[in-house]
């Protein structure tokens, strides 16, 4: 009687066995811990000229790292929701008005969690388009490939976008620039192009993780027409960025002492200008994101993913 009892109590506690875990969701969830992942790490590099880091809140009154660390995390179930959504979808219209859709609820969650402050609205559209081309991607992946995936998706309208114009396309259509749409639509040029092949060319040299990726961003902000610089400090601010962060790559980069020196005195002038290179930021961002599905432990999710989905 006792041997029965004690087997009835036991069976009542046992822990019950763990379900398999689902493939896809196995997926998914790794291409959107990578996306709030390389956020996090965007927005931690130190120093960035102009921008949020360990320091302070560069040229900005309204954010700080906390507040983009909490942000970045509240944009999880977003970029799920736009893997699960891709998966299996073509980057055709449909997608495009299904992302936009998700894309809207993490800019609420995002406002939410930040009280209004916008932290992450372009880090959104770009990561959320590679995210969504990680998913759709069939067969090997590659930085190239799911870059031209996400530029087939952006470049079909959203007849739901809201009338009004953002800071950025108001600013892009004015100075005669890209901008977050136009970067989308060629298919992340200072990802693929520029800010990955720094990053890597980088490493290969030897460099820290720290230098190789703000090597990588300067790289970008020598480059970019970036709109955030041009809504808060115009032409000048611009120019400014853009001579400062090459003038640092001539000096043999962030890991030189003339470099650095150089990175510090463009810190200065843009904070002192109230500019701040946020599209550079969101663009590393993607570059990290990119990045990350080559390393070995990323790799090995993003095949266990394609082995249950395609």
């Amino acid at each position: 009687m006792w041997s029965s009892f004690a087997t009835a109590i036991d069976e009542r506690v046992r822990p019950a066995r763990a379900a398999p875990a689902d493939p896809t969701d196995v997926f998914v969830t790794r291409l959107a811990a990578c996306a709030v992942e390389s956020l996090v790490m965007e927005a931690s590099l130190t120093p960035k000229p102009g921008l949020v880091d360990a320091r302070g809140s560069g040229a900005h009154t309204d954010l700080s790292l906390d507040l983009m660390h909490r942000s970045a995390h509240a944009l999880f179930p977003c970029f799920k929701d736009m893997a699960r959504a891709a998966i299996g979808a073509e980057p055709n219209q449909q997608a495009r008005m299904t992302l936009a859709a998700i894309g809207r609820d993490g800019e609420r969650a995002m406002f939410e969690e930040t009280r209004g402050v916008n932290t992450h609205k372009g880090a959104i559209w770009a990561l959320g388009l590679l995210v969504a081309g990680c998913a759709m991607c069939a067969g090997p992946r590659d930085a190239a490939k799911i870059a031209a995936i996400a530029q087939c998706v952006a470049r079909h309208p959203d007849p739901r976008m809201p009338a009004a114009a953002t800071n950025g396309s108001r600013v892009a259509r004015r100075f005669g620039v890209r901008g977050a749409a136009g970067e989308a639509q060629e298919g992340f040029p200072h990802v693929v192009g520029v800010g990955l092949p720094a990053l890597r060319e980088a490493r290969s040299r030897g460099l820290g993780e720290t230098f190789a990726r703000l090597d990588a961003l300067m790289s970008i902000m020598a480059r970019l027409d970036d709109t955030c610089l041009l809504h808060r400090g115009g032409i000048e601010a611009l120019d400014r960025t853009k001579k400062g962060a090459a003038d640092v790559l001539r000096r043999g980069g962030t890991s030189t002492a003339s470099g650095i020196a150089a990175l510090h005195s463009l810190d200065v002038e843009l904070v002192g200008m109230n500019a701040s290179p946020g599209g550079s930021g969101d663009l590393l961002a993607a570059t990290l994101f990119l990045d990350s599905l080559t390393t070995p432990s990323a790799k090995a999710s993003v095949e266990l993913g394609q082995r249950g989905v395609s």
